[in-house]
């Protein structure tokens, strides 16, 4: 569904020419394939969708990886390692065996594990593999905090980052509305908005996920959107800024670990990762989370 989510995208977003769908199961990519070219009568661009298989992407330009297990209900992302781990390994090794050297982008959870799993099995230097990480939850705080101050989205910025997942925190000293920052439209105006606690909107965007997956079964068009926006950023070579989810080495004073941070996005596919000056306390949360990380990689190094 987050596959489908993502092609379906990039086709109304006319961002790429040739569209591939992979499927554990062929006649399902075909039929996705089939239902998604269905779309190009209402289109301002063509764009050529079929279905192949993983041995067919030696020459793609960008391979996007969604396969994985889903949880069941009580269960969080950090609990079917052993399963994505193999999952992930059966996909990477056949695609690096048809001569693939473009750059990855991973939405399976545990995304920045997996993530981290592609960059160890594939052997592509760190800035072609990227995951979508924290970037649809930097998204779903925006759509909170423009819902509680009445504005559009797009004119909040700001950050969750490290895990996407139970240990991600908002940067909070880095969230700006039109410029100004958010701590300080609360100190001025704190009249009214009596009712709002930080505590509660980074709760509210930390499960946002998990209120649509207990609802419906899955999240599909977010974070489909997500992997177009990094995709298109990658084709048109945008320089964009979005939190993925990046192989870290040395940055934020971390190592041998994947999380979420502020990234340039570019042809080259991760070109600069943005160290954002922390306060004390947030670099605690961020070495929190990392550390929360890695001991699941190294979980899955052991079992492997």
């Amino acid at each position: 569904m987050v596959g489908a989510g993502c092609a379906y995208s990039m086709i109304n977003q006319s961002i790429a020419d040739e569209i591939m769908m992979v499927g554990r199961t062929h006649e399902k990519a075909v039929a996705q394939a089939l239902d998604l070219s269905h779309c190009m009568d209402f289109t301002s661009h063509r764009t050529k969708v079929y279905a192949g298989t993983l041995h067919d992407c030696g020459d793609m330009d960008i391979v996007i990886i969604t396969a994985g297990p889903n949880p069941k209900p009580g269960q969080d992302r950090m609990t079917l390692l052993h399963e994505a781990s193999e999952i992930v390994r059966d996909i990477t090794d056949p695609i690096m065996a048809s001569g693939f050297d473009g750059i990855f982008i991973i939405a399976a959870n545990p995304v920045d594990v997996v993530t981290y799993l592609t960059w160890q099995y594939s052997g592509l230097p760190r800035e072609r593999i990227i995951g979508t990480g924290t970037s649809i939850d930097s998204s779903r705080l925006k759509t909170i905090l423009s819902d509680v101050f009445s504005i559009d989205p797009r004119s909040v910025h700001g950050y969750v980052l490290g895990e996407h997942g139970e240990s991600q925190f908002v940067a909070w000293s880095h969230v700006t509305i039109g410029g100004k920052p958010l701590l300080h439209i609360m100190e001025q105006h704190a009249l009214r908005f009596p009712e709002l606690s930080l505590d509660d909107v980074a709760l509210k965007t930390r499960d946002a996920g998990w209120e649509i997956f207990t609802r419906k079964g899955h999240t599909q068009f977010g974070i489909g959107n997500a992997l177009a926006h990094i995709a298109r950023s990658i084709l048109y070579d945008e320089h964009r800024i979005i939190a993925v989810s990046a192989i870290l080495d040395g940055e934020y004073n971390e190592q041998n670990v994947c999380a979420g941070v502020p990234a340039i996005i570019s042809g080259e596919g991760i070109q600069e990762i943005i160290e954002l000056r922390l306060e004390e306390h947030e670099q605690r949360q961020f070495h929190h989370s990392c550390q929360v990380i890695r001991s699941a990689i190294e979980q899955v190094q052991v079992m492997v």
